[in-house]
Order: C-alpha cells, then structure tokens, then sequence
C-alpha cells in the first residue's frame, strides 16, 4: 500500500502538468482541445490521488476542498458530458495555486521530498 506521501508528491506533479499545459493562457486552452483533454485528464488522476490519502491525513488539512476535488473528478469520470470548460478554467486559474501551496506544506510537515 501507498502511502500518503507518494500521492501528494503525484499531486504536486499533476499540479505541474497543470501550470504547463496552461501557461498559455486562457485563449488557448479554450481553443485546443488537446489542452484541454490533457488538462481535464490531470484533474481526474490529481482526484484520484486525493481519494487514496488518508482520513486522518485529510482530517489534519481541513482547509483543503477535498470533497470538492473528489467531486470534480467524479464529473470528469462519470459525468464528462456535463463539462463546463468555463468552470474548469477557473478551477485551475484560481484554486490550483492555493492547492500547490497547500500540498507543499503538507510535504515539508511529512519530510520534504
């Protein structure tokens, strides 16, 4: 078994892949579907990771959205024709940096990489 140190440090590079397939904007990830299937597949496997961690790990974090994270991979899984690219967009314009900040210091609390 994994353990909860393995999947943040996967977030944390899901969270990478995310800032790169994004860097170009908010024009170009609307205007390309590659970017945005490489996008909507990161979310899902960054979801994925959070549904692994541990209840205590996630009960030490409560400032985290895991639930929310867990339902947006849940849409993207089970519900993908409902995707709003707008709502994506914004998911990782605005809450994918607070999420980074959060997953580092979760590593530096458990030993740094």
């Amino acid at each position: 078994m994994k353990d909860d140190k393995f999947y943040l440090i996967q977030i944390d590079e899901d969270i990478t892949r995310l800032e790169k397939f994004t860097e170009d904007g908010r024009h170009a990830f609307m205007n390309a579907e590659l970017i945005q299937r490489a996008v909507l597949r990161t979310l899902q496997t960054m979801g994925e990771s959070v549904k692994r961690l541990s209840d205590n790990l996630k009960s030490n974090y409560p400032e985290v959205a895991w639930k929310g994270i867990v339902a947006l991979r849940n849409v993207l899984v089970h519900d993908y024709l409902e995707i709003d690219l707008d709502e994506v967009w914004d998911i990782v314009a605005l809450d994918i940096t607070v999420l980074k900040v959060q997953v580092q210091e979760m590593l530096a609390d458990l030993g740094g990489v």
